[in-house]
């Protein structure tokens, strides 16, 4: 079956749906663009599927030379590829060949960046095995060989699954190295020149097996992060070099739209996203160098209908203060596939770029590949440049409450709350959580904290982006929080020669508790930080340990199989005893531990008190 899908993939050269010119205008938003599909977004402005013969011909035979500043690059999201379900992925062939075709005629330097996830993570052959398809060399080779159909050269990066053929390799090394050698890729990370003096630049996650946390945590290591560094440093914008940089989840301080009830809880939305200092170095890089123009990933499965799907460098004053992301425009990329998508969009990105700055533009492949221009960004000197939204945009509330853009801090905003004269911050206004509290705050040891969604959340302070869930909606429902000093009593403990220990005591009086207080039931249960600080949980492991786990339990249930024939249950009764984890879930939903952060622990806080004072 695999086969001859490929063989079909391979005739496509000859079998190219053809698509129409279209008005500069669709119709305003509201009425449908044709049963069944995507209704239109305001004032789109459609391109021309000969963009470039429009662009450089006069006549069929007078047509100008292109300049050698001049490209077009496709960018695909996650592909997920399932063999058995190739029909989206044939029909996206189709649209995005002539657009590279039309290019390449007229001279334009052209290349297809795939962005990873090649694979469906599931079994494709699920009467026959459990294999994940997702990392396997069947999953590579077909991937390749999609993308090697475009009819130009295609660059690819690895995305959190494309180290998941778990079966059959046993190390993250082994799967990097077959994913290189079937993408015939020397290294995990690109660069490829592609006009004069502009380079695109690949960054791909290495591990899986040996994630710390979640694997599906888009990780950057060392090595790369060095060589991306290094190549920086030597492409100044002082000498005119422009960089289009791709990586499968975006950098921390994008701005790019996240997903609270998924990246953000299981703390995997931003590259290295538990890595502390690395989480940080993308942005950082991208503000000291100004050659960084644009930055593509994809990851979240959402579409490009969105503001905040593309994210400037600079915006406008009544939106906030500046955000300080350097020269560079982000941009979200969404899917191809309709099993993929999370909003129901399925749509590539288009770069158009010359001289003088570039176009984004989307390949909407569920309106027959529609080119609709997205924005417009002009260079103004070698550091700085203007970028334009070319159209209105899908409201935020439009998908419903699931794919509401996460709110995120910014300096001076409404929603800062600040401390009393005695260094008391009542985050809720005396007030208990609910769905609608919406309140954040810095701790004095520089953390960033806030109540949104009915979480408690921790923010990134150089950024102000979501890091990642502090306590869940199940534990901070009816509670109030409040900051208190937590050092300055421990000043009034005498020491053993009856005397305070001053040293100390200088220390500790920076020292903060974050409290959730109970009215009905009188009891005060204190968040403690992470032992590297911060406070955001780390709940979500790796996923060969949960698997792990997994099997243990399933092996426990045929036991009780064997022991206890007779048991009525429909499920046997099997329950885990570990560590510091409390679920083998692999999202991240609740933080309160019976007997551990509620009134009923099993030590007496009214003694603990006593003993205090």
């Amino acid at each position: 079956m695999q086969r001859a899908l490929l063989c079909a993939l391979a005739s496509l050269g000859t079998a190219l749906v053809s698509v129409p010119r279209v008005a500069a205008k669709l119709t305003p938003r509201g009425t449908a663009y044709r049963p069944g599909e995507i209704s239109a977004i305001k004032d789109e402005i459609i391109e021309s599927a000969t963009y470039y013969a429009d662009e450089l011909c006069i006549e069929e035979d007078e047509c100008a030379i292109p300049d050698e500043n001049q490209f077009c690059i496709a960018v695909l999201g996650d592909l997920h590829m399932d063999p058995r379900k190739m029909v989206d992925y044939v029909d996206a062939h189709n649209q995005v060949v002539p657009i590279l075709q039309d290019a390449q005629s007229r001279g334009v330097e052209t290349a297809v960046v795939s962005l990873g996830d090649l694979g469906e993570s599931k079994s494709v052959d699920p009467e026959n095995t459990a294999e994940l398809f997702a990392g396997t060399t069947a999953c590579h080779e077909l991937a390749a060989e999609y993308l090697s159909s475009f009819g130009t050269d295609y660059e690819v990066i690895g995305g959190n699954h494309d180290l998941e053929g778990i079966d059959e390799f046993k190390t993250d090394q082994e799967n990097l190295d077959a994913f290189c050698r079937i993408h015939g890729k020397p290294t995990a990370q690109f660069v490829r020149q592609v006009a004069e003096k502009t380079l695109l630049v690949g960054l791909g996650s290495t591990v899986f097996r040996e994630a710390k946390y979640t694997s599906h945590e888009v990780i950057i290591d060392d090595a790369q992060i060095a060589w991306f560094e290094r190549l920086l440093e030597t492409h100044p914008s002082a000498d005119g070099w422009k960089l289009f940089v791709f990586s499968h989840a975006p950098p921390i301080g994008s701005g790019l739209r996240v997903l609270q009830n998924n990246h953000v809880v299981n703390g995997c939305c931003w590259l290295n996203h538990s890595g502390g200092a690395t989480t940080r170095k993308f942005i950082e890089l991208v503000r000291k160098h100004r050659c960084v123009k644009a930055w593509f990933s994809g990851h979240f499965h959402l579409g490009q209908d969105y503001q905040d799907s593309i994210t400037f460098p600079s915006i406008d004053e009544d939106e906030g203060p500046y955000p300080n992301r350097g020269s560079c425009v982000f941009a979200q990329t969404a899917v191809i596939a309709s099993g993929a998508t999370r909003d129901g969009r399925r749509q590539s990105r288009l770069i158009r770029g010359d001289a003088d700055g570039f176009e984004i533009c989307t390949i909407d492949h569920a309106r027959d590949g529609l080119v609709r221009l997205d924005a417009t960004i002009s260079y103004t000197d070698e550091n700085h440049e203007v970028g334009v939204y070319a159209h209105g945009h899908d409201e935020v509330d439009e998908m419903g409450g699931d794919f509401l853009r996460v709110y995120s801090p910014t300096e001076g905003d409404e929603c800062f709350v600040d401390y009393d004269a005695d260094d008391v911050l009542d985050a809720t206004k005396s007030s208990c959580v609910d769905g609608e509290t919406i309140a954040w705050w810095k701790l004095s040891c520089g953390r960033v904290l806030g109540v949104y969604d009915g979480r408690l959340l921790e923010y990134d302070p150089s950024t102000l982006a979501p890091l990642g869930l502090v306590v869940g909606q199940d534990e901070l429902a009816g509670r109030r929080v409040l900051v208190v000093p937590s050092g300055e009593e421990s000043c009034q403990i005498e020491g053993a020669d009856g005397g305070r220990e001053v040293a100390d005591c200088e220390t500790e009086a920076e020292e903060q508790a974050v409290c959730l207080v109970c009215d009905a039931t009188g009891s005060v249960t204190v968040v403690q930080p992470n032992e590297d600080g911060t406070y955001w949980r780390k709940i979500v492991r790796n996923k060969i340990v949960r698997m792990k786990e997994k099997r243990r339990v399933e092996a426990a249930a045929r036991l009780v199989d064997e022991f206890f024939p007779a048991h009525e249950t429909d499920q046997p009764t099997v329950f885990s005893s570990w560590g510091p984890y409390t679920q083998i879930s692999g999202t991240a939903t609740n933080t309160a531990v019976q007997g551990v952060t509620s009134a009923r622990a099993p030590s007496s806080t009214k003694d603990l008190a006593a003993k205090s004072r």
